[in-house]
């Protein structure tokens, strides 16, 4: 046979071809025999499946390696998707669907198929490309052929769902997941991201007690360390110092990086102060000391004192805490990413402990100025700042307004000393300043200025700093500029004395230096004129008397003015009042602020309004008054008084009592007797608090109002019934003629 096939070489070649062609038919990627599946397998599993599972493996460790923690907030228990931080590894994760993409267009009878899919999805999830990495994931739960890859799929898909911010879907799938008998992996990746989507909404408990279910089956590493940490964090949040203190000593035997043990030892001490271990508190002024003294901390020094001033805050010495804040705030040189929390801080302190709401507005201005406007805590630092910036508003007005009503009534001769004296010393305040300017221009010459320690803010204290390195400073001088200016545009000659008095804003310091508006008129006499023609000539020839000129125009001498001034204190001390009793919750200084407003204007309009809230503030305290009598004696038709007497259920009689009462007052309103239908209504409405027909008697006595009154008390009662009866169906036919009212041409029928 051998001789054979020499004396017919072809033969053999052609039986070789023959042999190799039926092989490679038989490895269709659609075949399933035998070994059409093992060569797929193995080419699959190792020209594409390895090559894309190492990509995304090396990517990870990348993006974990370069992290940016914020320790200063609650650390993400996973790292959320951000497509700018994975630019750095998208050729990797762009190579890693190329290769894995192979499977499924070349090996489809290859058993890595559903391991490929769960890879491309896992890819776009870093890519943050989640709707394409949801679809991914639903394909292969629906088509995939083995259970613990599908199971794999249905993580990834909650995880998905939870970046997406979708987190009704995300508990559909891990409402699921909870019922399938997981692989370990499995297990392990399906509690860690149950615990992010928990974390994610904010609900710490649960999420604290999925990660510590989570850590069996973790190895110990940094990674581990750091969830340690994490769950540090939540046990905190939730008011469980013992819980989280063991975390932290966690993190110390898992092999933690150097920031990671520091800051363990930072919420250790933290949590120590809620425990009330007095011991435990004396141990930690010692570890304060060595961590000052440790040459690696240098750069984390204001973490230090950061975590001091929290202590002493927590234990009731306030003084001491805000020392420590500030020294956290001097210490922080470059890196600025816990100073905003610290403003935060302090402004807490000043607000809540010590109510100097100007000082806290201040605080709060800077933290906004400087803290992410994706941080959880920007919101609710928002809207505390502008409570505060109504709060330093209404002050400002009501104490500038009776400045300037002070002058107003003083003798010529006195007035002109007076006025001498608040220019002297602001000439004085200017001089201190530009000497402070000087000073720190002379410590930067002949030197790299950013190295200055003054100029950056290193070593100087806080009242020598130059302005421009220090946060607050700046937030007073914008709160000053535009107290003085208003919201000017960027513009040449802005300061001209030529614009229209209503831009013109006095000073911080004084009545006459920048705080109050200018009049809308203006009530000065002659003596105090100056014309137009030589006012340049008078300013520089003459800059104090500018000066002098500038302020006398700013008091009203005129009947006028005064009454103009007196209705701005008016309406500040009224909003003012309701701002302490709402927004603050200070019912205590709501009080004194009402009683000032009935004394000095004791014919307000809002007299029934402030004896009910009086009366609340009052029974807020605990304390008895007479507000509620008052009210009921002095205005006993008006909304406030119904409010004080409204009951939350009714009897059938009575509702059969309110049906009769309406239809004798409809009946009157269609005989056009409007005096008696209103009469009648105002006396009713009060028995029928309570009864399903009060919000119609209400609507009835509008009607009635907008008929026999005029304007303003139709558009009052209006604005009452918005506000007395926001749940009524009828409130969407008010509010449309409460539109109508108030527009210019409002014709009532």
């Amino acid at each position: 046979m051998s001789r054979y096939y020499r004396n017919y070489p072809f033969l053999s070649l052609f039986t070789v071809f023959i042999l190799l062609t039926g092989g490679l038919v038989s490895c269709s990627q659609y075949s399933t025999k035998p070994i059409s599946k093992g060569y797929h397998n193995l080419t699959a599993h190792y020209n594409a499946y390895v090559i894309a599972r190492d990509e995304i493996k090396e990517a990870e460790l990348i993006l974990f390696k370069t992290r940016q923690e914020n320790y200063t907030q609650l650390l993400p228990i996973l790292f959320p998707v951000d497509s700018m931080l994975s630019m750095p590894v998208k050729p990797q994760l762009d190579d890693a669907i190329k290769k894995a993409s192979l499977i499924p267009e070349r090996h489809q009878n290859s058993k890595w198929l559903d391991n490929a899919y769960n890879l491309i999805g896992k890819a776009r999830l870093l890519k943050q490309d989640l709707p394409n990495a949801i679809e991914v994931f639903k394909y292969v739960n629906t088509k995939g052929t083995n259970e613990d890859d599908k199971h794999e799929a249905l993580v990834g898909l909650m995880r998905a769902y939870t970046e997406a911010s979708d987190y009704t879907n995300a508990l559909n799938v891990a409402d699921y997941l909870r019922t399938q008998p997981l692989n370990k992996n499995n297990t392990r990746d399906f509690y860690l991201t149950k615990a992010y989507l928990h974390e994610r909404k904010g609900e710490y408990a649960t999420a604290a007690g999925i990660l510590d279910a989570t850590f069996p089956v973790l190895k110990k590493g940094e990674s581990t360390a750091r969830l340690h940490l994490i769950a540090g964090q939540l046990y905190d949040l939730i008011g469980q110092p013992n819980k989280a203190i063991a975390h932290y000593r966690k993190v110390l035997k898992s092999s933690p990086s150097y920031d990671q043990s520091f800051y363990a030892n930072l919420y250790a001490i933290q949590s120590n102060g809620l425990t009330g271990d007095a011991k435990r508190l004396a141990q930690s002024a010692e570890t304060f000391d060595d961590m000052l003294n440790d040459r690696k901390n240098v750069d984390l020094k204001d973490k230090i004192y950061y975590t001091m001033g929290l202590l002493e805050a927590r234990n009731g010495k306030i003084d001491r805490a805000i020392k420590f804040y500030s020294q956290s705030i001097q210490a922080a040189g470059s890196n600025t990413t816990q100073v905003p929390y610290t403003y935060l801080e302090i402004g807490k302190l000043y607000f809540e402990k010590k109510a100097d709401y100007p000082k806290a507005k201040v605080y709060y201005d800077s933290a906004l100025a400087l803290i992410p406007q994706q941080s959880p805590a920007y919101a609710s630092i928002s809207a505390r700042k502008k409570t505060l910036d109504e709060f330093v508003q209404y002050q400002t007005t009501i104490r500038t307004d009776d400045s300037l009503l002070h002058l107003a009534q003083m003798n010529p001769a006195e007035l002109d000393k007076q006025l001498d004296k608040i220019i002297s010393q602001k000439e004085k305040e200017d001089k201190a300043q530009a000497a402070l300017a000087q000073q720190i221009v002379e410590r930067a010459s002949g030197a790299n200025f950013n190295s200055i320690p003054g100029a950056t803010n290193s070593n100087l204290q806080p009242n020598e700093r130059w302005v421009l390195y220090n946060p607050i400073a700046l937030s007073q001088g914008k709160q000053e500029f535009s107290t003085r200016w208003g919201n000017r545009p960027l513009e040449d000659d802005w300061r001209r004395s030529n614009k229209e008095p209503s831009d013109a804003i006095a000073g911080a310091n004084s009545p006459l230096n920048g705080n109050t508006p200018a009049n809308d008129i203006n009530p000065n006499p002659p003596l105090q004129q100056q014309d137009a023609s030589n006012a340049t000539g008078t300013s520089a020839s003459s800059p104090r008397k500018a000066q002098k000129d500038a302020m006398y125009a700013k008091i009203p001498f005129s009947k006028e003015a005064q009454a103009q001034a007196n209705q701005r204190i008016e309406n500040a001390l009224y909003k003012l009042g309701k701002l302490y009793k709402f927004q603050l919750d200070q019912p205590a200084d709501a009080i004194p602020t009402f009683e000032q407003l009935l004394t000095r204007y004791p014919n307000t309009l809002q007299k029934p309004e402030i004896y009910y809230l009086l009366h609340l503030s009052n029974e807020q305290l605990g304390k008895s008054s007479t507000w509620k009598e008052k009210l009921l004696a002095e205005f006993p038709n008006t909304s406030y008084a119904r409010l004080t007497g409204r009951t939350a259920v009714q009897s059938t009689d009575s509702e059969a009592k309110a049906l009769a009462t309406y239809k004798e007052i409809y009946d009157l309103y269609k005989a056009n007797n409007v005096t008696e239908a209103l009469a009648r209504a105002d006396n009713a409405l009060g028995s029928m608090a309570g009864t399903q027909l009060e919000d119609k008697l209400a609507l009835l006595r509008i009607v009635l109002i907008g008929k026999g009154q005029n304007l303003d008390a139709y558009r009052q009662s209006l604005n009452e019934f918005v506000r007395d009866y926001p749940a009524s169906p009828l409130l969407p036919h008010v509010k449309e003629m409460l539109t109508a009212a108030n527009q210019p041409t409002a014709n009532r029928k």
